[in-house]
């Protein structure tokens, strides 16, 4: 299992490693096709910054063949803020005063309505980590309700057990996005300080459970801020690798979530730079070329545009992270788990990529593909 792999390796002798590779070192990545796990370790690392025009015109390449001109679009609805977890860095700690609120069934209908109005057909649904009030039961019955409106359902919530994600399978699943939020099993404790995913091996093994459920995409990532951006994902990169080998029927996407404002006080301990950020997608994509990869809301529009090209597959747009948030957009703002930082509506966002020869499409990749 990954738990026994990620225990060969030690923090800091990885950073040191990956501070310590050469222009050489970065070249060499640069002529390869098929790339390693070491090469990826190049691409990422202070060496490799020079060479960023040049990953970025492999990574657009890349990408251009394996995806064409295609921009998927998808949305979140968040169906509920509560949440068990002390999470340090999160507006939905269970220790912040803020309002709660579980969307009931009639507002889920209200919600998706309003959704697919704006053009969607591919919807990711969140929740706090909170099983009492939003768990497999409460999530079946949304999914009875959002299916007729929606091609593609995925979901961002807490761990479930392997039978329960089979049984949303049946009811249309699609993918999963679960998050480790940082690798760094000695420092994972300072910001989890209780709950459910304050339990590091335990949140590992969840995405042993995604695969034995035969998921059929599952979705990966760090929450850049916590630790050194380059070890994190270095070991995203590492479990990705793993994933792909074990589980090679289920597919992978990456998602780059940096932080942002949000209820609490906590200040990131570690500084992702834009130009940072478009290393690490390029690495990606030059990485594993079927990686799907994914730039939320939390960026810029400056950004996200200068970056269509380059190696993102999926976009969201018009995001609301609060609970009832579409429907009645001008109620609960008070809800929301972070700021956005690209508030530009979908039809906008969807112009952009046209205007730039691109097609933005609202269904999901598996039917763009055949």
């Amino acid at each position: 299992m990954f738990i026994e792999l990620i225990n060969t390796y030690d923090w800091q002798n990885t950073t040191d490693l990956i501070y310590s590779k050469t222009d050489s070192d970065v070249q060499t990545a640069l002529q390869f096709k098929n790339r390693s796990i070491d090469d990826f370790m190049a691409l990422i690392s202070p060496a490799a910054e020079p060479y960023i025009e040049e990953m970025a015109r492999q990574s657009q390449m890349i990408t251009q063949k394996r995806f064409g001109k295609t921009i998927q679009l998808y949305v979140p609805l968040y169906l509920s803020n509560f949440c068990e977890n002390n999470c340090v860095y999160c507006g939905f700690n269970t220790e912040n005063k803020i309002k709660r609120k579980v969307l009931s069934y009639d507002e889920i209908k209200e919600e998706v309505i309003a959704i697919r109005k704006l053009g969607f057909e591919h919807i990711l649904l969140v929740t706090g980590e909170a099983d009492v009030k939003a768990g497999a039961t409460y999530l079946k019955k949304a999914f009875e309700i959002i299916k007729p409106y929606m091609s593609l359902i995925s979901i961002e919530v807490q761990p479930l057990k392997a039978d329960e994600y089979s049984e949303l399978i049946k009811h249309g699943l699609n993918t999963v996005y679960l998050y480790q939020e940082t690798y760094n099993r000695e420092r994972y404790s300072t910001y989890h300080l209780k709950g459910n995913k304050s339990n590091f091996e335990n949140r590992l093994m969840t995405y042993e459970h995604l695969g034995n459920a035969q998921v059929h995409k599952i979705g990966l990532g760090i929450l850049a801020g916590l630790e050194d951006w380059r070890t994190d994902s270095f070991f995203t990169a590492l479990h990705l690798n793993y994933l792909k080998k074990k589980y090679w029927r289920t597919k992978y996407s990456i998602s780059f979530p940096r932080l942002r404002p949000h209820s609490g006080n906590f200040e990131p301990n570690s500084i992702m730079t834009d130009k940072h950020l478009a290393q690490l997608i390029f690495a990606y994509r030059m990485f594993d070329e079927n990686v799907e990869i994914a730039l939320s809301t939390r960026e810029s529009a400056v950004y996200r545009d200068n970056m269509l090209k380059l190696g993102v597959t999926s976009m969201s747009a018009e995001s609301r992270t609060n609970p009832g948030g579409y429907a009645n957009p001008e109620l609960n703002t008070e809800l929301e788990q972070f700021s956005v930082n690209d508030d530009r509506t979908a039809a906008e966002i969807a112009n952009m990529i046209r205007s730039n020869g691109y097609e933005a499409v609202w269904k999901d990749w598996d039917c763009i593909l055949q």
